[in-house]
């Protein structure tokens, strides 16, 4: 049974804030679990005796997991609701990673992709969940930048899990065992375990976007045909599955890199990760101060340019140069993947939890490219597997563009500012609708003409 919601407008600013904040704490959870995978993979290499390749099963399964699961999770959140959903991806995320601890006590690499995969269908479950959530909490025109804002506090622990990573995997007492292993994931189920025994008790109201009467039969008549001809969210999902694949690849190989060009050991691999992480997070924030003004579209483009110049550049220069040039990639990317999910999941109506479920399914992508980049890196090196991920920054580049100028067409005017393009989604969603009347109204004209020929054909007939 659907659960009973209500639009932003419908609730008081003292419960927007609390449940902005509420949800935003889950977002520093997955951003600690993706950090570790990170630096995951050089402990794993050490002690399995793995290629790169292999070691980025650890990636593939983790991110699959978001093809699996988002989908189907964003038709049971229409069901039962956003809290529901929150509850069932803390279960899964804390059973998978307590289940790390039978991994490490045998010692079984095969275990440990197992249970990744259980533990980012967790977070994929959470991700369909809270990304959605936050961005109908408000108006659309802001929503790109209550979800950069959001996921700045992923930022965050992007940056501290490399960190814990470094000093509990690389020390010199541990780096040869998976013991501290157990014990860092055992933290975490505990604390996604005390995060689901809040979430029991908070008042959580349910939220959907703002839909009018007519735009709900609207919905309802169309069934999944209107949601296909949702083309904006439908090349978000391809955007955003070829840059996440690109992050999540250049995330994975930059402690290889660094080593390679920097000739650092393991444990400094880790710091100059959560480095580069601490440049995204930054870029995370400066986003949140510049998309209540920019256009985010255009933010989108502009980061495309540069994601696409510097992971070439990246590929092609030695040592120093070709590491901060490494840092530049993860300034750029730093609020790519909550514009990506704004933008095409803006007035989606009631098919917002179905295509926030289509976008998290996009972050699947992740589980291709890391692979892709390593299996270049065996062959040839490090640097030059770079050139993998810029494939993935061409088309958020073009997605970028040609949102922007797709709104700017829209309301007759070039710019890159808010203020100028606001109006834009609703002119856009407006003959999105008279379209689709259109041809609502022209199958049923071509059935009545269809049964008037019969009825004359009876007439006729001798």
């Amino acid at each position: 049974m659907a659960v009973e919601a209500q639009d932003y407008t419908q609730l008081s600013r003292g419960q927007l804030i609390f449940s902005f904040s509420l949800v935003t704490s889950f977002f520093f959870l997955w951003g600690l679990s993706y950090g570790l995978l990170d630096v995951l993979n050089q402990h794993f290499l050490h002690n399995f005796n793995l290629t790169k390749t292999q070691s980025t099963l650890l990636q593939f399964s983790y991110f699959i997991a978001y093809l699996v699961v988002s989908p189907p999770m964003g038709w049971v959140m229409r069901r039962l609701g956003y809290k529901k959903g929150i509850h069932i991806g803390l279960g899964l995320f804390s059973i998978g990673a307590i289940l790390f601890w039978p991994s490490a006590k045998f010692g079984k690499y095969g275990m440990f992709v197992a249970f990744t995969f259980l533990a980012g269908s967790g977070i994929a479950t959470l991700e369909v969940a809270a990304n959605t959530y936050i961005t109908v909490l408000g108006p659309p025109k802001h929503a790109g930048f209550r979800l950069t804002l959001a996921q700045a506090f992923n930022g965050i622990a992007t940056v501290v899990g490399p960190q814990i990573g470094a000093h509990a995997f690389f020390n010199e007492s541990n780096k040869d065992s998976l013991g501290s292993v157990q014990y860092v994931y055992l933290a975490l189920a505990v604390f996604a375990l005390l995060l689901n025994i809040g979430v029991y008790f908070a008042k959580l109201p349910e939220v959907r976007q703002h839909v009018t009467p007519e735009e709900e039969q609207i919905m309802e008549e169309q069934g999944w045909r209107g949601f296909l001809r949702q083309r904006h969210t439908l090349f978000g999902f391809a955007a955003e599955w070829f840059y996440v694949g690109a992050q999540v690849a250049v995330a994975t190989m930059t402690v290889f890199y660094v080593i390679e060009q920097g000739g650092y050991d393991a444990a400094m691999g880790a710091n100059l990760l959560s480095a580069c992480q601490a440049v995204f997070t930054v870029g995370r924030f400066i986003g949140v101060a510049y998309l209540r003004y920019v256009d985010p579209a255009f933010s989108l483009a502009v980061n495309g340019v540069g994601l696409v110049i510097f992971s070439i550049l990246t590929s092609v220069l030695h040592g120093k140069a070709g590491i901060g040039c490494l840092f530049i990639i993860f300034l750029f990317e730093s609020t790519c993947y909550p514009v990506i999910y704004s933008i095409a999941v803006s007035n989606l109506g009631g098919y917002t939890k179905i295509g926030g479920g289509l976008l998290c399914a996009g972050v699947s992508g992740g589980a291709a490219y890391p692979a892709m980049q390593a299996a270049l890196a065996d062959v040839t090196s490090t640097r030059l597997s770079f050139l993998i991920p810029m494939t993935g920054f061409v088309p958020l580049m073009l997605y970028g563009m040609g949102m922007w100028a797709h709104k700017c067409n829209r309301r007759g005017v070039w710019s890159m500012w808010v203020k100028d393009l606001d109006g834009a989604e609703e002119a856009e969603k407006d003959a999105h609708e008279a379209a689709i009347r259109d041809l609502d109204a022209k199958d049923t004209k071509d059935t009545k003409d269809t049964k008037d020929k019969t009825v004359v054909q009876h007439v006729e007939a001798p």
